[in-house]
């Protein structure tokens, strides 16, 4: 079973992941694409590296701003699983830019 990482480990993660912030024991990320078409191109792959990885965000479309939350349910909060899935998502907007 994964582990919640400490308020330390999730800082030190943060140092890596500019863009995410923690709120309410997740990792959260909003961001804005150019078009509509090219914030569900960005939903659809990181819908799939999230099928692979089985591990899912939640994401909130609203036209062009998407914002992903990262976070493990079933122990209520951030684990590795969690950070290693924020940096698959900036690894998916960055191709886009």
């Amino acid at each position: 079973m994964a582990e919640l990482l400490s308020d330390d480990q999730i800082n030190d993660a943060l140092g890596a992941l500019p863009e995410w912030r923690c709120v309410d024991a997740a990792l959260v990320r909003s961001a804005e694409l150019a078009s509509f078409p090219d914030a569900i191109r960005v939903v659809n792959r990181v819908a799939e590296i999230a099928e692979n990885d089985n591990h899912h965000p939640d994401i909130d479309i609203r036209w062009r701003t998407l914002v992903f939350r990262c976070s493990t349910h079933s122990i209520g909060g951030v684990t590795a699983s969690d950070v290693s899935l924020a940096e698959e998502i900036d690894g998916v907007l960055d191709a886009l830019s």
